[in-house]
């Protein structure tokens, strides 16, 4: 008797390691292989400033990787243009637990990279070239390279699909349509109407004078819009808030404009709607309800691409990854699982 037990318990705990690893690593390598880089020297804790070769010159760009998985490699891309990665932190809780490789990454003009001055590097062509040299650095290929986009980072994520998909397994845009003039228009006549008419008067009367350092604009605007439309949690995650205190206001005024309330810079005129049939690798395009851009065109957009699933947020803002996490981590979680399966 005392033999079976010790069988029986002997088993339980093989069965219960075994389990654990599963859960921790998405399959059945261990704790250590996960997190084992082939690093050699000083430990950075993953941390790498990746050279990036641009027509002025030679910079560097900061990434941080999680995890070890030669299937798949996932590059997450930040909004703004030029915000940072913080934001996007929410994600260390999730895809480690499932086994994904990942990077965080702050694209140059960045906080934590480089931060060149000359303006003929901002420009969504030259971030797409940024990208691809990103992708080298981090050994990813078609067979395991996801890329996944929220908002400015939804922009490059499909440009960067429409250039480069050969290298693609999978793309996931969160938050963001593909036309510029419409994610304005939508601002304008759907979101705009929402506001109480005083408020909206005295914002459309700050722009009109393009008084948009006025500490009244953003005062209107956080409350008003910023609160219902870009992260709707009581209180604002700390990842979020030292986003927006190390953003690069000058990057960020000149592409998109001087807030999220529409959009003013360079990327005014950007509209990629009638080219997203190119895209053939599989795609989630992920809306919320609350968002600043318009979930049935978000919809609209998975049917557009020839590999499409989309994924509804119905407590999301523009920040689904916070104000709506779980909707937003599970759909997030089960496409890259069915891609990777084969089963999408």
């Amino acid at each position: 008797m005392r033999v079976i037990l010790f069988c029986l318990s002997t088993y339980l705990i093989f069965i219960s390691c075994q389990h654990a690893d599963k859960s921790t690593t998405g399959s059945s390598q261990s704790v250590s292989q996960y997190f084992n880089y082939g690093d050699s020297g000083v430990q950075s804790g993953g941390v790498r400033m990746i050279t990036i070769k641009t027509p002025v010159g030679h910079f560097k760009v900061w990434t941080k990787r999680f995890g070890n998985n030669s299937r798949i490699k996932i590059l997450l891309l930040h909004g703004g243009p030029a915000m940072t990665h913080e934001y996007m932190e929410c994600f260390e809780s999730f895809f480690p637990k499932e086994g994904f490789e990942f990077y965080e990454y702050d694209q140059l003009g960045s906080y934590y990279s480089d931060q060149p001055k000359d303006s003929s590097l901002w420009t969504t062509e030259r971030f797409v070239e940024e990208v691809e040299q990103v992708r080298q650095a981090i050994g990813a290929d078609s067979t395991n390279f996801y890329v996944l986009g929220n908002s400015w980072g939804g922009i490059l994520a499909m440009e960067y699909a429409l250039k480069y998909q050969r290298n693609m397994k999978g793309l996931l845009v969160a938050n963001m349509v593909a036309s510029a003039p419409e994610y304005g228009k939508y601002a304008d006549e759907v979101l705009a109407k929402q506001m109480d008419p005083k408020v909206l008067e005295e914002i459309r009367a700050i722009e009109a004078k393009k008084d948009f350092t006025n500490p009244r604009y953003m005062e209107l605007l956080i409350p008003n819009f910023y609160k219902e439309h870009l992260c709707r949690l009581d209180e604002w995650p700390d990842g979020f808030n030292r986003t927006m205190k190390h953003a690069n206001g000058e990057i960020y005024t000149m592409m998109q404009g001087p807030s999220e309330f529409g959009i003013a810079g360079r990327l005014a005129q950007w509209d990629i709607k009638n080219r997203l049939n190119e895209i053939k690798v599989p795609a989630l395009m992920i809306g919320a309800k609350h968002d600043t851009m318009d979930p049935k065109a978000m919809e609209e957009q998975s049917k557009m691409v020839q590999k499409g699933r989309y994924l509804y947020c119905p407590n999301g803002s523009h920040l689904a990854m916070w104000d709506d996490q779980q909707v937003f981590m599970n759909g997030v979680i089960k496409f890259i699982k069915d891609v990777d399966d084969g089963k999408f």
